[in-house]
């Protein structure tokens, strides 16, 4: 059987209250970041939390700082985590086969230790750590990481009250449950070709599978920002908004003084991105991310590339290093000229620099200096 294993990290937070469990979608860091953001909010109002993540994440990146233990359960991969599986569908099945195994273990080390888990937070991607939470009589909770509006485009076409495709004048049943008007090339990609990326549709979909045996529904957004989509969903669903996830610093909240950190980082490395940035002219600059689980072939990449070059403005380009190979010595020489490709950068102080003026990400609502400027 796999087993679980913790780590500590500095800080211990809490103080003695209930032992929480944060589990977010593993490398993906428009949920793992989001989750962190919120544990460290439990932690000030006198709770324990513990991030839970892949043993190949844990090898791979730096710890957060305190108030946060972490722990590791596998996906199966722990030598290469999600790169090291080139098919969506079988990463996300050995995932829950492996992932419940070990979160089983997680919980019964944590009771063993003396931090019996009180409650679960997990990712609604990952909804068989719901199962494994209520198996041992621990209450879950779901927590989306993206905004209201999406998550009212995915409830509804899971429920089939929106069907697939969503074509010109279907969309029109979403226009009264949104505050915003929304035309045939304003929804998902997915929903609206279902044909192009079936395995990202399905999981996207499927957040809402068994959500109502969740015993919380929390959401990544807050009521001002969008009142009518957050009154249906919690009318609907029992949503709760929780937003915005953003570092206190960015906040004026000086209840967290020295949250300045949005997350995880892949690298300490992170000069030579925000030099060039620094030397680029203000609101100039296009920047791009495409996420950690969207596999675009290299047709797609060519076709990006050639359009950040031909665009005539500076452009930052985060392309996953597992992508670099699909990319021609062409383009990547032309994409110099005007451009820089890395592999990571700190999203945060990318989206607040002065210079940036366009973002082309997976997650835009997921992103805290947007959240920061509304």
């Amino acid at each position: 059987m796999e087993s679980a294993m913790t780590t500590s990290s500095g800080g211990g937070g809490g103080c003695g209250g209930g032992h929480v469990l944060l589990l977010a979608f593993p490398e993906a860091h428009g949920h793992v970041n989001p989750i962190l953001q919120f544990g460290r909010r439990l932690a000030y109002h006198g709770l324990r939390p513990t991030l839970v993540t892949t043993r190949y994440v844990l090898s791979t990146m730096p710890p957060p700082t305190g108030p946060f233990r972490v722990a590791a359960i596998s996906d199966g991969f722990d030598s290469g985590g999600m790169g090291a599986c080139p098919d969506v569908r079988e990463y996300a099945r050995r995932l829950a086969a492996v992932g419940s195994e070990t979160l089983e273990a997680l919980f019964r080390s944590e009771a063993a230790a003396g931090r019996p888990v009180r409650v679960l937070v997990y990712d609604p991607h990952l909804p068989w750590a719901r199962r494994v939470a209520h198996a041992r009589g621990v209450p879950a909770a779901a927590f989306f990481s993206q905004p209201c509006a999406v998550d009212v485009i995915y409830g509804e076409v899971w429920t089939g009250r929106v069907g697939l495709p969503v074509i010109d004048g279907s969309e029109s049943s979403l226009r009264g449950l949104l505050s915003v008007e929304l035309g045939p090339d304003a929804v998902p990609s997915f929903v609206k070709a279902p044909e192009s990326y079936p395995s990202f549709l399905k999981s996207v979909v499927g957040q809402f599978e068994g959500l109502e045996d969740a015993d919380d529904v929390l959401v990544n957004s807050f009521q001002e920002l969008e009142p009518k989509e957050a009154d249906y969903l919690a009318s609907t669903w029992s949503f709760k908004t929780i937003g915005p996830t953003v570092p206190s610093f960015y906040m004026d909240d000086d209840r967290f003084p020295q949250n300045k950190a949005y997350g995880f980082n892949h690298s300490d490395d992170t000069s030579p991105c925000m030099a060039w940035l620094d030397n680029q002219p203000p609101c100039s600059v296009v920047y791009a991310s495409y996420g950690t689980v969207a596999d675009l072939n290299r047709t797609q990449l060519e076709e990006l590339g050639s359009g950040f070059c031909n665009s005539g403005k500076p452009f930052l380009w985060v392309m996953r290093s597992c992508d670099e190979h699909k990319v021609s010595e062409e383009l990547h020489d032309k994409c110099k000229e005007r451009g820089l490709i890395v592999s990571w950068c700190p999203q945060l102080d990318v989206l607040s620099h002065k210079a940036t003026g366009i973002e082309q990400n997976t997650c835009l609502l997921n992103t805290p200096p947007l959240h920061h400027k509304i």
